[in-house]
């Protein structure tokens, strides 16, 4: 990549709206810092300790209004989806999933729940209640979230623990393929159950092992705007080298950078322990690459080749 083409990606990636909103994201949260008492925001899931020194993990996802309108059945497949996930990233185990539905009737909700069936059988976490409105008002539209209870031991994966010198290190599963042309890279809803449900507890075996202590799970917003909320939560910086990410063939590198796997996460681990990183997640076929380095550096820096070029979000600068 020319020096020219990577300025040109640089200011494309700052300026997706996905991108954007998750490099800035603890304006969102920022009004619960008041009342999360010690609880600390901008992780995946909430980790409340017990006493037994584990942790009870607690997560919620709503899905876009658009996306329920266009793909209800996928739509309620991912409002179970990207929850375990939430859970899975911290080093946990889930335990069941509420749902929040508002839909004019009855029939308006048989396709998302069809597909929060679909992906409850296939990660064999359980649906056990909710909240389910029919407003008898088609302009009101349909509105989906979800929540997740799961379980962590004592060794924790956050956000927080990421330290200049880690290693940048993904894994995800390039087994797919993109739905419907859209930015969703989905390698779930082919797979089988126990594919699903073994490469789900990988990053629990990772944080019983010690190989890592800080993870995020690749979100809306991609493998950039993950990266950005993974820095700022650690108070770090990094460099992305796009010569080491593996990329689908054919997928232009705004759109992989952007896009939603249905199972990807970045890692931050010391040199000492990428092989047996990486040996956990290849042992189950899940593609795991070094692709970077943190740095002290309180910026996200990309890499091509000689070329760099900084990208300049307001909560990493």
């Amino acid at each position: 990549m020319t020096a020219e083409d990577l300025a040109i990606l640089a200011r494309q990636l700052e300026a997706h709206p996905a991108i954007a909103e998750k490099a800035t994201i603890e304006a969102a949260y920022a009004p619960a810092s008041q009342v999360s008492q010690n609880i600390q925001l901008g992780d995946d899931c909430a980790a409340i300790p017990d006493s037994n020194g584990e942790h009870l993990l607690f997560a919620a996802e709503g899905m876009l209004p658009s996306f329920v309108a266009e793909d209800p059945w996928f739509a309620g497949y991912c409002a179970v989806m990207v929850n375990l996930s939430d859970i899975a990233a911290m080093g946990g185990t889930p335990i069941a999933i509420t749902d929040v539905l508002w839909t004019p009737d009855s029939a308006a909700s048989s396709e998302i729940w069809d597909g929060l069936q679909a992906a409850s059988r296939a990660y064999n976490v359980p649906v056990v209640g909710g909240h389910t409105t029919y407003t008898g008002k088609p302009e009101t539209g349909t509105h989906l979230a979800a929540a997740v209870l799961g379980r962590a031991g004592s060794q924790l994966l956050t956000s927080f623990h990421a330290q200049p010198g880690d290693h940048l290190v993904m894994a995800i599963d390039m087994k797919a393929s993109f739905r419907k042309n859209k930015p969703f890279w989905n390698a779930s809803t082919d797979a089988t159950p126990e594919h699903l449900q073994t490469t789900l507890a990988l990053p629990r075996k990772i944080a019983e092992l010690g190989i890592s202590q800080a993870c995020k799970d690749i979100s809306n917003g991609g493998i950039v705007g993950t990266l950005a909320m993974l820095a700022h939560c650690s108070n770090v910086g990094a460099t992305l080298d796009l010569d080491a990410i593996p990329t689908p063939a054919s997928t232009p590198l705004l759109k992989w950078l952007s896009a939603f796997p249905s199972y990807g996460y970045l890692f931050a681990a010391k040199e000492k322990d990428i092989p047996n990183l990486q040996q956990v997640f290849r042992a189950n076929k899940i593609n795991t690459s070094s692709i970077g380095r943190f740095t002290d550096a309180k910026q996200l820096t990309l890499q091509s080749g000689s070329s760099r070029e900084v990208l300049k979000f307001s909560n990493v600068t």
